[in-house]
């Protein structure tokens, strides 16, 4: 993004923008707290923009079990369970596992490593890991990367040093690697499928990521709902049949 370009998002002048960023002006709290929501700053490091500008942070931290979380939680739990016969999972800004709902236990039976499950489950691990699901999954190689591309989109976003070692970690595992992406059959998705050997069964599922809209809180910020839809026929009477 230009200087010009946040300059017209947030509705302030070019020039003081400018002053802003060279040092020539003090922002106030008011404008720090603008420049980060037009920047997609998270709140967590609006915080530490707020802490560099001689403000106090205004986003408070608290655990998932602190009292004051409970209606929050709660949302979250009936989301889980108003998604199932379906998998949907609950996961923190380094991708551990905070919750899931009945439908993805099934999913990880059989797996190589059962370390793999102890918390904190982190799911990227558990899911390209050669002890997890990644030989369980039929298209590794094009799930893979459409994974390591995310985690760099969020990592170009936050510089957190966990996922960098997380990222490295992930592009070490000798599964997946080298294997060629065939072209879809038929018509393109309009997502990129996870196709899961379960058995004797491939379940194909697409996902979508839920997060919580205008949070005031740094953990509920960072939490996402990963929910997986049937991408085929067969996947979805499949897990209706299991109910």
């Amino acid at each position: 993004m230009s200087q010009l370009d946040l300059a017209l998002e947030a509705d302030i002048s070019q020039r003081h923008l400018s002053f802003v960023e060279s040092g020539r002006s003090r922002p106030s709290r008011e404008m720090v707290l603008k420049l980060a929501r037009h920047m997609g700053v998270p709140l967590r490091h609006a915080n530490r923009l707020l802490l560099a500008a001689g403000f106090a942070p205004v986003f408070n931290e608290r655990r998932l079990d602190d009292p004051s979380m409970a209606g929050a939680m709660d949302a979250v739990r009936a989301v889980l369970a108003g998604h199932e016969p379906f998998p949907a999972l609950v996961i923190d800004r380094h991708w551990n596992m905070v919750a899931a709902n009945n439908a993805v236990g099934p999913l990880l039976e059989g797996l190589e490593e059962p370390e793999l499950l102890r918390a904190p489950i982190n799911v990227l691990r558990l899911t390209l890991h050669p002890g997890g699901l990644a030989p369980h999954i039929v298209n590794l190689s094009e799930w893979r990367r459409h994974i390591i591309e995310r985690l760099r989109l969020q990592i170009d976003v936050v510089t957190d040093r966990a996922l960098v070692a997380l990222e490295r970690e992930l592009v070490a595992y000798p599964g997946g690697q080298g294997l060629p992406i065939k072209p879809f059959e038929g018509s393109v998705p309009v997502a990129v499928p996870l196709r899961l050997r379960v058995g004797a069964r491939t379940f194909s599922f697409i996902s979508t990521t839920t997060v919580f809209g205008a949070p005031l809180d740094i953990t509920l910020s960072e939490l996402a709902i990963e929910s997986f839809f049937p991408a085929d026929a067969q996947t979805r009477e499949a897990l209706q049949g299991s109910q």
